[in-house]
């Protein structure tokens, strides 16, 4: 593994945001979501960057690559896409699922994966599978979670560094995340940060977030908090980091206040010598490892797979085991079934809501007519969310924006005429058909029912 070229400070490009941005003194480098671009329509923000300079890195944000399904090769492929349009040095996902395909289902939002045998079976071929058909490297970021899985084998030091040994991939580490998994998981973040082979590093998010009732909230729209900028220092005491970036999703504050975080991250990053560690080398396996043994293994036990190497395919009985979990908490989060045995249904029922919520959020920002059809943000709230309730996400954010529309249409709804009349013309701009009647809904329904 080579070492990591330096990237500075930098904050996540939003088009919100993009003026203040393009005005930041001293900004070393941005991160995009990698979905929110175009690669042969990049925004004209992006391109002046670029022209200055600043390197730009794709986020991506739906690939899955912890779901039980081997990637999309098209997700793959505009991913890869993003990253040569953008002449970016590599690539970057979570370590997360998103969706399942029995039940089809999206979560919209990503959630973590178990911390099992099959779990990370699965979960290194479809990062093999990724590295091989992107044209830069990879690197993988830890989420934030609000609960935990029951029956978990690995801790996150473990789980982190056998994925490094058996792939070779890098790590973003989130350190806002190691908080809030503190908080709602009970973690030590420094206990992760001792356990990981830092030699992988590819860089740092910091960003900020809310406690409400015991849970830690990552919002990505609150200031950075001084307990994550403790984190930051903690990794920055271990490894000097070739680069730290700054996130915020909404809420954008002023230009000043940006200005002022990532100020407090740069006086934190350059803050004293940290301890040097050593560049991993191709069947090396991280720092500390004792000599004789190899990365991940006890004296007299079986060898980790080295990284880089590419076992035999994980059987299909793993997959069909992790994707049974995966559909069974999914659905209860989305779809109302039982919480399966095991999870805090508490927790369950907090990131249900905040999955709901988020759904309402981002659907008024893709479709902000919808709001003013429905006579403003609260009623449209309070029908999304009624809808929600019995309709999971199959197909992403902008279908589920029709599927929304389509199901108040069908329900002749909203009740004032003129307002409808507005509905269906939005409807049928987006959609190309009449809306279906009741009993063509109904006929899908008990088809689904039946099947």
């Amino acid at each position: 593994m080579k070492p990591m070229a330096h990237l500075g400070v930098g904050i996540g490009w939003r088009p919100e945001i993009a003026d203040a941005v393009e005005r930041l003194s001293g900004l070393d480098w941005v991160e995009v979501v990698a979905e929110n671009v175009c690669p042969g329509h990049l925004p004209e923000s992006l391109l002046r960057l670029r022209e200055r300079g600043t390197r730009v890195v794709p986020h991506g944000v739906s690939l899955g690559l912890g779901g039980a399904d081997r990637p999309d090769p098209a997700k793959l492929a505009a991913l890869g896409e993003r990253a040569v349009a953008l002449g970016a040095p590599l690539v970057t996902e979570h370590i997360a699922f998103v969706r399942t395909s029995s039940p089809v289902l999206e979560a919209g939002h990503l959630l973590p994966v178990p911390r099992t045998r099959d779990a990370l079976d699965v979960l290194c071929e479809n990062v093999r599978i990724a590295q091989d058909a992107l044209p830069v490297p990879l690197a993988l970021e830890n989420i934030a979670a609000l609960f935990s899985w029951p029956g978990e084998e690995l801790t996150e030091g473990q789980f982190l560094t056998e994925l490094v040994e058996r792939t070779g991939v890098r790590l973003l580490i989130d350190v806002a995340n190691l908080h809030t998994n503190r908080v709602n998981r009970g973690e030590d973040p420094a206990a992760v940060l001792d356990a990981i082979p830092l030699e992988a590093l590819a860089y740092v998010h910091v960003a900020g977030g809310i406690e409400r009732g015991g849970v830690w909230h990552d919002t990505h729209a609150h200031p950075v908090p001084p307990v994550v900028l403790d984190l930051l220092a903690e990794l920055r005491s271990r490894v000097e980091p070739a680069g730290v970036l700054l996130e915020r999703d909404d809420d954008f504050p002023p230009e000043a206040e940006l200005a002022g975080e990532l100020a407090a991250i740069r006086a934190v990053v350059t803050a004293g010598p940290a301890t040097p560690v050593e560049a991993a080398t191709a069947g090396s396996g991280p720092a500390g490892t004792a000599p004789g043994t190899e990365p991940g293994t006890e004296p007299g036990t079986e060898p980790s797979t080295e990284p880089g190497t590419h076992p035999g395919p994980v059987e299909e009985s793993v997959r069909t085991r992790v994707a049974l979990g995966q559909a069974a908490l999914l659905s209860a989060l989305v779809a109302g079934t039982p919480v399966p045995e095991g999870f805090d249904r508490r927790r369950i029922r907090v990131q249900a809501r905040a999955l709901a919520a988020k759904r309402a959020d981002v659907v008024a920002k893709l479709a902000p007519e919808l709001p003013v059809i429905l006579g403003g943000p609260d009623p449209y709230r309070a029908a999304f969310l009624s809808y929600a309730k019995s309709r999971p996400m199959t197909s992403g954010y902008r279908r589920d924006a029709l599927d929304f529309a389509e199901d108040l249409l069908i329900r002749d709804l909203p009740a004032d005429p003129a307002a409808r009349r507005r509905l269906t013309t939005w409807w049928r701009d987006r959609a190309g058909a009449r809306p279906p009647r009741r009993i063509v809904r109904w006929a899908r329904t008990l088809a689904g029912r039946a099947a």
